[in-house]
């Protein structure tokens, strides 16, 4: 009987406002119980104040 073959790798796309991989990446890791729009809404919303507060790009920080 032959071996399964190792599974392609799947790579996350990037986040719809920003364009990034690691925003995407943030919210994954905030995520429970799949509730996915909660954790996007609590990571903008993280990001904006922080906008809000230093006046520079928040991706940066």
């Amino acid at each position: 009987m032959p071996r399964k073959r190792t599974p392609a790798r799947r790579y996350l796309q990037p986040d719809p406002i920003y364009k990034s991989v690691l925003v995407t990446q943030l919210v994954n890791k905030i995520l429970q119980r799949g509730k996915r729009s909660v954790a996007e809404k609590i990571v903008y919303e993280a990001l904006s104040s922080i906008q809000e507060k230093t006046g520079s790009d928040q991706l940066i920080l």
